[in-house]
């Protein structure tokens, strides 16, 4: 055991289906627009699973691409950490089923659920675990099909999530995309805001349940707005504090992608210019767990991560929770 490592990501790979569903699909499923959607989303298009694709297969693309990214091989891989809202079973976990799938036969696997902000949870469960010694590897995954869990008939939601994973490796190799800290709040009091109230052990599944759209994903959309934009600006101002670094010296930062206006409205709040936001909402919808490991991925291909860069990263979700990881690139 290698005591007080440096944990890194040395890898990062996404995955999103090929199949595109656009807001002027939406407008012939259900009473919406483009111009409405656009004026309050931000979203243009998300991306939805081809029937028979799962959870576990979105996953199993984006670690191949982390892992290659990385160029370790599956044998190299101690841990397997995914975060979703959507796995394939409720039991056994989803990380069991990539572990088949990349042939990782030597990892440990776990799944968590945090909803949106569920990849920082993940990433910092691993950070500890590479920074403590106890593993040299491990495997983080963010993935999502929400498209099963969507209610086509409820424009509230149905406009707002997309299909998608990301992936990154976590290794203790020095100083090169650093996680210096993790930062990680709930709030059970507002856990009622944003649920999927069927299914689990207070509403299994029945007739009536089913009758009842119980297994859709439900919200309180006004009150989420609300809520998301304080915890964000009070976790972002928290954590450059903790950390010792003022709001301007922040490079880059990479939000949860679940509405526009939300993150326009938290920079706007602590006086942060959208140039430093990466945003790619618009092309891919709320994919919750797996919106920041797919944002990291784009930011590096289009040449926004540059070495040394401060990056944060921010997110707010179901539970209620919300987190922040801060990376020296």
């Amino acid at each position: 055991m290698q005591l007080n490592q440096r944990a890194s990501i040395t890898g990062i790979g996404s995955y999103l289906p090929s199949k595109i569903l656009t807001n002027y699909d939406l407008e012939k499923m259900v009473d919406t627009s483009d111009d409405w959607i656009i004026q309050r989303t931000g979203i243009k298009e998300r991306r939805i699973v081809e029937n028979g694709e799962i959870t576990s297969d979105l996953a199993t693309q984006a670690s191949l691409r982390a892992m290659e990214d990385a160029g370790v091989s599956p044998k190299d891989i101690d841990m397997i950490i995914t975060s979703t809202s959507t796995p394939d079973h409720i039991f056994p976990s989803t990380s069991c089923y990539i572990q088949q799938k990349i042939g990782a036969i030597k990892a440990g696997t776990c799944d968590i659920l945090a909803a949106c902000a569920g990849f920082i949870y993940a990433m910092s469960i691993g950070q500890s675990l590479v920074n403590s010694g106890a593993m040299k590897t491990v495997l983080v995954v963010g993935a999502e099909c929400l498209s099963k869990i969507i209610d086509y008939t409820d424009r509230t939601t149905c406009v707002l999530f997309g299909d998608g994973a990301g992936a990154v490796i976590i290794q203790g190799s020095g100083t090169l995309h650093e996680i210096l800290s993790s930062s990680l709040a709930a709030d059970g009091s507002q856990a009622d805001v944003l649920i999927v109230p069927g299914g689990g052990s207070k509403n299994p599944a029945s007739l009536e349940t089913i009758q009842q759209r119980m297994h859709y994903i439900q919200f309180k959309g006004k009150e989420v707005f609300k809520l998301a934009i304080n915890n964000m600006r009070n976790l972002i101002i928290e954590t450059a504090e903790k950390n010792g670094f003022k709001l301007s010296d922040i490079d880059l930062i990479i939000p949860h992608q679940s509405n526009l206006r939300i993150i326009e409205a938290t920079m706007e709040k602590i006086g942060l210019p959208m140039e430093k936001v990466f945003v790619n909402i618009e092309k891919y919808g709320n994919t919750s767990s797996a919106s920041i490991p797919i944002a990291i991925d784009e930011a590096r291909k289009e040449g926004r991560l540059s070495e040394g860069a401060l990056v944060m990263l921010v997110a707010f979700g179901g539970g209620l929770t919300w987190g922040s990881s801060v990376i020296r690139w």
